[in-house]
C-alpha cells in the first residue's frame, strides 16, 4: 500500500529511511534543550576534574605518560574522558527531544562506565601507569554527582521555560475521542488539531491528515497491533512527529522485555537481574535519609506552622486519619490540620456536593470547612509535611500512590486495589499529572498502575523534581 500517493520516490525507499532535513524538522527539534544540557554536562565534568586535580596536588601526581598535554589547566586525559562521555550521552539519547533527556540515573551509570573502562584499559596497557586512586576516585564520584545535580537543575529551568503550545492529533476508538480531547483541553499547552479512528490508523487518508494538520505529536490509544509498526510508527518518525501511546498492561510489560528469537519464534525475555532488588533497597534508604534530613531542615517551618494553626483556630495542630496502606493494612496518616474542628463529621452532609465524576474520591473545590490558613497550607502542600514521620516509620515512601481514606477505598472496583501492592507515597505520578484536576478515579488509578509497572529510581527522581515545580507554582491544589 502506498501511504503517500503520487510520490514515486517513496515506493523504492525503505519505510525506515529518514527524509531529508527540512525546515519543519529543524523547528520541531528542541535545540535549546541540547545546548543547555550539553553545557551543563561539560561544566559538571570540567569542575569535577578541577576539584580532583586540586585535591590530588597534595598526593601523588598523575604519571607523565597519562598527562597527554594540558589545556585550560586540565590534563589531556580528562578531556579525552569527557569527549567519550559526551559521545555516549548523545548515543544513548540523553540529548534527544524525548523524555530521555531527564534520565539522570542513566547519565550517572554512563559516567561510571567510562571511568571504570578507562581504569581497566589502562591496567592492561601498563599496570605501572595507573592514575593515583585519590585523583581517580575524586574525579569519578565528583563527575557522577555534578552531572546528576546540574541535570536536575537544568530540567527544572527547562520545564519552566517550555510553555509553548503543542499541537496534538488524536487516534482512538470513537467513544474515547471526546474524553481524550477534553483531558487535553484542560492543559493549556496542548491544542488538538485533528482526530481519526484507531481502526483507520495506517490508511493513506489518516496518514495524510496527520501530516497536513501540522501536528507535533500524535496521541494514540487501542491501535491495531498488526498495523502499528508497519505503518504509523515509521511514517511519523520520518516526518519528525512524536508518537505517544496510551499503553495497556501488556504493552507496559513489553517495554521491559529484551527482543530474542527462540526456535524461530520472536519473544521478549524478561529475566531477573544479577543485583535484583538493590534498586528498591536504594529507594528505601533514600526514603529514610530524605525524610530525616527533611524533618531536620524544615523543623523551623514546621514549628511556625504549628504555632500559626494553634493561634488561628481552636482544635489540635495535627489531623490524623486512617488510610489504606501496603497490602490493605490500615495506618494513621498525619497532616497539619486545615479544617475546622468536627470537619470529618460534616462530610456526610456535604456528599451531595461532591465534584468527583464517579464519586470514589470526595472533592469540593470551595470546601466550607477549610480555614483561612488551611487554604494556604493546602495550596503550598505544606500540610503534607508531617507525613515525613510516616516515611520514617516505614508506613509510606517519598514517592508512590497516594494512600486514600477508607471511605474512598470502599468504593473501589476490584482492579483499583492493585495500587495497594506497593508502599503509598507523599507524592506520586497522579499528583504531578493533574493533582485535583483529575475528576475520574479511573484516570488516577491508571496513573498509579503505570507507575507500578514502569517504576525505576529515575522515575522517582522525575516525580520528586516535578512535585517541587508544581508546589512552587501552586497548580492543581485545593
Amino acid at each position: 500500500m502506498d501511504l503517500f500517493p503520487g510520490a514515486a520516490c517513496h515506493k523504492a525507499t525503505d519505510i525506515r529511511a529518514p527524509h531529508g532535513l527540512t525546515l519543519q524538522h529543524i523547528v520541531r527539534w528542541r535545540w535549546h534543550r541540547i545546548i543547555v544540557l550539553l553545557a551543563c554536562d561539560v561544566f559538571a565534568l570540567a569542575i569535577a576534574g578541577r576539584i580532583a586535580a586540586h585535591l590530588n596536588q597534595f598526593y601523588l601526581p598523575l604519571p607523565p605518560p597519562l598527562v597527554l598535554g594540558t589545556w585550560l589547566g586540565l590534563p589531556g586525559l580528562f578531556w579525552i574522558l569527557m569527549a567519550v562521555t559526551l559521545l555516549l550521552f548523545a548515543h544513548n539519547g540523553l540529548y534527544g527531544a524525548s523524555s530521555q533527556w531527564k534520565n539522570y540515573v542513566r547519565s550517572g551509570q554512563l559516567v561510571s562506565g567510562v571511568y571504570l573502562s578507562a581504569l581497566v584499559l589502562g591496567y592492561f596497557y601498563d599496570p605501572k601507569l595507573a592514575p593515583p586512586r585519590s585523583l581517580f576516585i575524586t574525579a569519578w564520584f565528583g563527575s557522577v554527582g555534578l552531572v546528576i545535580v546540574l541535570r536536575l537543575l537544568a530540567s527544572l529551568l527547562l520545564k519552566q521555560s517550555e510553555q509553548s503550545q503543542t499541537s496534538v492529533f488524536l487516534l482512538a476508538r470513537a467513544e474515547r475521542l471526546p474524553a481524550l480531547a477534553q483531558v487535553l483541553k484542560r492543559r493549556s499547552r496542548y491544542t488538538v488539531v485533528g482526530a481519526a479512528l484507531a481502526s483507520t490508523t495506517s490508511t493513506p487518508t489518516t496518514i495524510q491528515a496527520i501530516l497536513n494538520s501540522g501536528a507535533q505529536e500524535v496521541l494514540a490509544e487501542s491501535l491495531p497491533q498488526t498495523e502499528l509498526a508497519s505503518g504509523l510508527y515509521w511514517q511519523l518518525r520520518r516526518a519528525g512527529i512524536t508518537l505517544r501511546l496510551i499503553p495497556s498492561s501488556v504493552e507496559m510489560l513489553h517495554r521491559r522485555g529484551v527482543p530474542e528469537v527462540v526456535a524461530g519464534i520472536p519473544t521478549l525475555r524478561m529475566e531477573a537481574t544479577f543485583l535484583g532488588g538493590w534498586d528498591y533497597r536504594l529507594k528505601r534508604w533514600f526514603d529514610f535519609v530524605g525524610a530525616l534530613l527533611g524533618l531536620m531542615l524544615l523543623s523551623p517551618l514546621l514549628l511556625m506552622v504549628a504555632i500559626a494553626i494553634k493561634l488561628s483556630s481552636p482544635g489540635p495542630v495535627f489531623f490524623c486519619q486512617e488510610r489504606m496502606g501496603l497490602h490493605g493494612r490500615v495506618f494513621q496518616m498525619w497532616k497539619f490540620r486545615t479544617m475546622i474542628p468536627g470537619a470529618a463529621a460534616m462530610q456526610t452532609t456535604l456528599e451531595q456536593q461532591n465534584e468527583s465524576d464517579d464519586g470514589v474520591m470526595f472533592k469540593i473545590k470551595h470546601d466550607p470547612r477549610i480555614t483561612a490558613i488551611g487554604r494556604f497550607l493546602r495550596s503550598t502542600s505544606i500540610d503534607e509535611l508531617p507525613q515525613l514521620f510516616n516515611v520514617l516509620l516505614g508506613q509510606m515512601s517519598l514517592v508512590g500512590p497516594r494512600p486514600l481514606p477508607l471511605r474512598d477505598v470502599e468504593r473501589f472496583d476490584p482492579w483499583h486495589h492493585t495500587r495497594h501492592q506497593v508502599l503509598p507515597g507523599i507524592t506520586g505520578l497522579w499528583q504531578v499529572s493533574g493533582r485535583s484536576t483529575i475528576d475520574a478515579f479511573n484516570d488516577a488509578a491508571r496513573l498509579d498502575l503505570y507507575y507500578i509497572d514502569n517504576w525505576s529510581l529515575n522515575l522517582d527522581l522525575e516525580i520528586l523534581l516535578e512535585t517541587g515545580r508544581i508546589v512552587l507554582s501552586g497548580k492543581g491544589a485545593h
